[in-house]
């Protein structure tokens, strides 16, 4: 039988990196502040199981953990316009260059929106959830999340014109 921490606390350890990664960017530094993340939690068992949310809080560590590595290392990169075609090599099928793609253009969104998009359709969060992790509005989460599914539909419709 599983331990409370074994079922809802390390069962997060992958969503949990996918989002360290996406926001790091690189894999060593994504493990080093997971691996930070699981330390605290650790200390802090006791007081997760009585939590109504344990993983809403390990999620906020984690952001506060990789807020804390750009502070550390003075890395802000800043996202600039990307030429969405430019990688995309000839032997990948269409399907590949399509999905390479829409990735590519998500990450042309403004942060507040590819965050929010990236925490309900990859990671499944809920609404409340997002809410309570990023420390906007239930109202917010909607606008940002409508505005990025609009933006991804208008980019794959114009796509889709082009092509023909």
């Amino acid at each position: 039988m599983k331990t409370f921490f074994e079922a809802h606390i390390l069962s997060l350890k992958n969503q949990l990196y996918r989002m360290a990664y996406l926001w790091l960017k690189d894999r060593d530094t994504a493990q080093d502040v997971l691996q930070s993340v699981f330390e605290k939690a650790w200390i802090r068992k006791d007081e997760l199981q009585k939590m109504e949310n344990p993983k809403g809080w390990m999620v906020r560590t984690l952001k506060n953990e990789s807020l804390q590595e750009f502070r550390n290392n003075k890395k802000f990169e800043k996202i600039e316009g990307m030429d969405l075609e430019s990688e995309a090599k000839e032997d990948e099928g269409d399907a590949d260059i399509q999905i390479k793609m829409v990735f590519k253009f998500l990450q042309t969104l403004p942060e507040k929106q590819k965050e929010v998009f990236h925490l309900r359709e990859v990671e499944g969060l809920t609404y409340e959830e997002i809410s309570e992790y990023m420390e906007i509005s239930l109202d917010q989460v909607k606008v940002n999340l409508h505005r990025s599914r609009k933006s991804l539909r208008e980019f794959l419709t114009k796509a889709n014109y082009n092509e023909r």
